[in-house]
């Protein structure tokens, strides 16, 4: 016997439909310059870069740890100017099936941390450039933190790296029961 208030039948459909919109042609686009992602990306390149200077123009650049700086500034510097690039002339988009999200999360959250690790040796350098370019390391490592921040919410959401799509969601429900008893 079926309990009062229970529902003898119970059906749920639901239709999910996305579409994708992106334009597969190159062009400049300097307006991305102006959005968060595009602030973040010319701030860890220049703070890359400037560290970089800052450990070659000291005389101790030839100790461990700033060239374990050096090669952090430098594979950031070329790895985030190139995506920036990408992003300007909406390569990006163009090639939209590859998980850029994906990839720039991922170096985005191994650079936090790698950076984090070069600007605190770079600290122990008792001289004026290691002192700069520590600080320009905790730059670096603020801006890949909240670029990663980002990476994530997006990958979590669906979204695309650049470009638009559009989900939809249509749900029916239909829900049969018998009458109420009445009197037992």
């Amino acid at each position: 016997m079926a309990e009062v208030g229970f529902p003898g039948q119970h059906t749920t459909t639901t239709t999910v439909t996305s579409s994708t919109t992106v334009q597969t042609n190159l062009r400049f686009d300097p307006q991305y310059l102006k959005t968060v992602p595009g602030i973040l990306k010319v701030v860890q390149v220049a703070s890359s870069f400037l560290g970089f200077i800052c450990i070659m123009c000291s005389q101790l650049s030839f100790i461990r740890k700033a060239t374990y700086f050096c090669w952090i500034s430098m594979i950031a510097f070329w790895f985030t100017g190139i995506l920036l690039g990408f992003y300007l002339f909406h390569m990006v988009e163009k090639f939209y099936k590859i998980p850029w999200l994906k990839i720039e999360f991922g170096f985005c959250s191994i650079w936090t941390l790698l950076y984090l690790i070069a600007a605190i040796l770079a600290t122990t350098v008792h001289d004026n450039p290691h002192s700069a370019a520590a600080f320009f390391g905790f730059v670096a490592t603020a801006a890949y933190a909240a670029d990663a921040l980002l990476k994530w919410r997006a990958v979590r959401a669906g979204g695309l790296a650049q470009g638009t799509r559009v989900v939809s969601k249509q749900t029916t429900s239909t829900v049969e029961s018998p009458p109420p008893r009445v009197g037992y």
